[in-house]
């Protein structure tokens, strides 16, 4: 019987509650491999959004409408991995230890932080469309402060959107936990419609859109330089270099909607069965990772790619960033590319 109690005891998040919920129970190695596996993820979505806050605000010469969308994005996402995907770990065992201010809390940054990282990513969409799309006005249409305004909107629109969908959460964030230890939120119909509308469905919609265009301009413009060349002369060297162009604006538009979709298509599909009542909640932590994993994976599509990155990563690792100057001194060095 004393027996039987212990393990009993071990089973709860706290023991000493009567109303205490269990603890999802794991072996020792599927536990070490699951949390290996977390954290190293956190760290990883932390250490790449953080290079490229420090990236863009130290180097002048990195002081660009685009990379301005690109900071927010990284900000954004380096909140995630740094408050979001530690509280999911927390979650993974089904004990929540921090009190129902901070379950309210997580939440809320949750929802805020996935907003303005899919909202950084429109932004980001409509500027690569106006700079292909229609270059001649490019530099007269988006200044830096139009696109700092942008940023602000962004922010404060996606404060406002989760404030609108946790209305009821913030004010009670303990209404829906069933035992002692648990965090978890119940939306409305409307409420899950409306985040599902703004934050997975519009954006999609509107980023698969603006990158097709600039995909077809993309591609005619090149198939335009290799026919003008074509009739000059170095036609073969040309052709080889308008089909490369070709293929990386493919592949770089195609890596970012594809990634956008495999990291938020479950989640939201999870969401939509749930309203159903076609499947339970066993699977949320998954859906919920795969969410979080695209922070981890914007910062190598939108930047790592790029030349001056892995530059600016030269400087900062070495701490050549502390010398006096030296947000002026790599002037030079710096080649800034967009997508193209």
């Amino acid at each position: 019987f004393k027996l039987s109690s212990a393990l009993e005891e071990d089973e709860l998040c706290f023991p000493q509650l009567n109303n205490s919920c269990r603890k999802t129970m794991h072996s020792h190695l599927e536990a070490t491999l699951i949390y290996s596996l977390l954290s190293f993820i956190t760290l990883l979505t932390v250490v790449l959004n953080l290079l490229v806050i420090i990236s863009i605000s130290h180097f002048r010469q990195l002081h660009t409408t685009t990379n301005l969308l690109l900071l927010s994005l990284a900000v954004a996402d380096f909140l995630v991995g740094l408050l979001q995907m530690p509280g999911e770990i927390l979650l993974f065992r089904g004990c929540w230890i921090l009190g129902d201010f901070l379950c309210a809390v997580n939440y809320f940054l949750g929802y805020l932080t996935v907003s303005v990282s899919v909202g950084s990513m429109v932004l980001i969409s409509i500027d690569r469309y106006m700079a292909i799309c229609d270059p001649m006005f490019y530099n007269t249409k988006v200044t830096l402060r139009r696109v700092q305004y942008c940023v602000y909107l962004c922010w404060i629109f996606s404060v406002v959107h989760s404030a609108w969908i946790l209305r009821d959460f913030l004010k009670q964030p303990d209404r829906y936990n069933t035992c002692y230890g648990e965090c978890v939120v119940v939306l409305t119909y409307l409420e899950t419609a409306a985040d599902l509308l703004f934050t997975f469905l519009g954006p999609i919609v509107v980023i698969t859109i603006l990158y097709l265009r600039v995909f077809v301009v993309a591609v005619s413009q090149a198939r335009a330089m290799r026919s003008h060349i074509a009739a000059v002369t170095l036609q073969r060297s040309e052709t080889v270099k308008a089909k490369k162009s070709e293929l990386k604006a493919a592949r770089t538009l195609g890596v970012v909607i594809v990634a956008f979709l495999l990291c938020n298509s479950p989640y939201y599909c999870f969401i939509v069965a749930i309203e159903n009542n076609l499947i339970g909640v066993s699977t949320a932590g998954i859906e919920i990772w795969l969410l979080y994993f695209n922070s981890c994976v914007n910062p190598v599509i939108y930047v790592f790619f790029y030349p001056w990155f892995r530059k600016s990563i030269k400087h900062i690792v070495t701490l050549q960033i502390l010398q006096p100057g030296s947000s002026q001194l790599y002037k030079n060095v710096f080649t800034v590319k967009q997508f193209q």
